[in-house]
């Protein structure tokens, strides 16, 4: 099993990525896990109580089920990844049963943060984006797909999202063995990684 971890900052363009690589694979040959499914679960926690908490910071995720999920795969085991939601900012009681592929793609902004998950990749890409252009899609992916409003939004990248990125996501990017500059357009980058993976699975 070949696994691809795909980091960058929130609306870099990583789904864009994800998507250009599945396009390449046959449809059975491919997976993926994104880490917004390993928020930590709060149940114990009000709804104001979880509306604060810090999701850009890498204690929010559960890196150990995360982790431990991969394992499972590589073994060749069938998972069921959890599923979160972001307008409760809570897991729900669903799953997504998730079996094991040839290539399996991880992504999310902290995955490149933590060294056990790190360290089960065999390729790291870190997909990079100018800050004004991520905040213009997060703004526009928010209030569209999570209910929130303007002033939220830009209160929650002033305040949580744009520090945690420059202490957390930024310096991850040197662990990336390939750097993708967000252009839909980029096609050198997306030709080197189709070439890896061939390589990697035939």
């Amino acid at each position: 099993m070949l696994i691809i971890g795909i980091a960058g900052g929130t609306g870099s363009g990583k789904t864009t990525v994800v998507q250009q690589i599945i396009n390449e694979l046959p449809e059975t040959e491919v997976g993926v896990i994104s880490q917004d499914s390993y928020y930590r679960e709060n149940h114990n926690l009000s709804f104001e109580e979880r509306a604060l908490i810090n999701f850009d910071h890498p204690r929010a995720i559960d890196f150990e089920l995360l982790v431990n999920h991969l394992k499972a795969l590589k073994k060749g085991d069938t998972i069921e990844q959890p599923v979160y939601s972001f307008v409760t900012h809570n897991r729900t009681d669903d799953s997504i049963i998730t079996h094991p592929r040839k290539v399996m793609i991880v992504e999310g902004i902290l995955i490149l943060a933590n060294a056990e998950l790190r360290e089960m990749f065999d390729v790291k890409i870190f997909v990079h984006a100018d800050s004004d252009e991520r905040l213009i899609r997060r703004l526009k992916r928010d209030i569209a797909e999570r209910g929130r409003d303007m002033e939220e939004v830009l209160n929650r990248y002033q305040t949580t999202l744009k520090p945690m990125h420059q202490q957390f996501i930024e310096p991850t990017k040197a662990f990336a063995d390939i750097i993708i500059p967000n252009d839909k357009y980029n096609t050198v980058a997306i030709d080197v990684v189709r070439a890896v993976i061939n390589q990697r699975i035939t």
